[in-house]
């Protein structure tokens, strides 16, 4: 309605011109269309003093796009904006609380893992048989030196010598390892008896080249490598010719450790997979190596 009286007004401005404006050489139609033009943009300058309405204003009493309804659509499209940027930040911080949530996750574990290492001392195994070749290689076994304890003769097997008789290059294998152990050259004896097990994973000595690995580890002044070398032979084969002195050193290990407890508790898993076959040196050390612990 208003511009329509912006029109009246420019209308009866027009009829109301002086008489001498009216003598006046005609105007051009196109001098006329450029005077109502002018016209016509300074009325909507006194209608819109904030700017041109929309182009889709038309043929009704109200412009289609008057200067509140661009403002309200301005505001609608700020908080539309700000409705992203939160969700933006909200999905950040959402991406930092997983990224910390697994951080925390991996260190659980990995004390997970550090505690069961600690608590494990291995599934209790099926009952072992008994081996009529473990007492002719103990009755073959060298006297130990002095310093050793008697049970770390088992260990030794028959000493043999290669030579073109036919002799088992694993049983030599095997024997060159042990005599490095015996001789206290822990490395090099670590070495041959790895690289033992590597070429006869099958042999009946690999549990003999197990255990003694991890002997030497121990011997070596490393509980906690030998601990998890004799727990994986143990683990491995507990029918195997040195599952029970692995275990029992496992024990020994885990004291070394400062884990008497769980020291205890290899000794009873010891006693109880092998009660009726423990061998007579393991049998003689363990009320001494239970002592040590302070298993009730």
């Amino acid at each position: 309605m208003r511009f329509r009286s912006a029109l009246l007004l420019v209308a009866v401005s027009a009829i109301s011109l002086s008489p001498a404006t009216a003598q006046r050489k005609p105007a051009t139609p196109e001098q006329r269309i450029d005077r109502l033009e002018r016209q016509v943009r300074q009325v909507q300058k006194q209608v819109f003093p904030k700017g041109q309405p929309a182009d889709t204003a038309g043929f009704v009493d109200d412009p289609a796009a008057t200067q509140d309804s661009v403002t309200g659509l301005n505001g609608r499209l700020d908080a539309v904006e700000r409705q992203l940027a939160d969700i933006l930040r909200q999905s950040e911080e959402n991406g930092n609380r997983v990224a910390q949530m697994e951080t925390e996750v991996a260190r659980l574990r990995a004390d997970q893992d550090r505690r069961l290492r600690a608590l494990e001392t291995g599934p209790a195994g099926d009952e072992p048989v008994t081996n009529g070749q473990e007492a002719a290689d103990d009755r073959q076994d060298e006297a130990p030196p002095p310093s050793r304890p008697k049970i770390e003769r088992a260990d030794a097997g028959p000493s043999v010598t290669p030579t073109i008789n036919g002799a088992d290059p694993a049983e030599a294998a095997y024997d060159e390892g042990f005599q490095l152990w015996n001789a206290g050259k822990y490395d090099a004896a670590i070495k041959s008896l790895q690289a033992f097990t590597k070429k006869y994973p099958s042999h009946r000595r690999a549990s003999w080249a197990y255990n003694l690995t991890g002997r030497a580890q121990l011997d070596k002044g490393q509980p906690r490598a030998a601990a998890e070398t004799l727990l994986a032979n143990y683990r491995r084969d507990p029918k195997g010719e040195r599952a029970q002195d692995s275990l029992f050193y496992l024990g020994q290990s885990l004291v070394k450790l400062g884990q008497p407890s769980q020291a205890c508790k290899a000794y009873a898993e010891l006693e109880t997979v092998y009660s009726g076959t423990l061998r007579a040196p393991l049998k003689a050390a363990l009320p001494g190596a239970k002592s040590e612990a302070k298993c009730g």
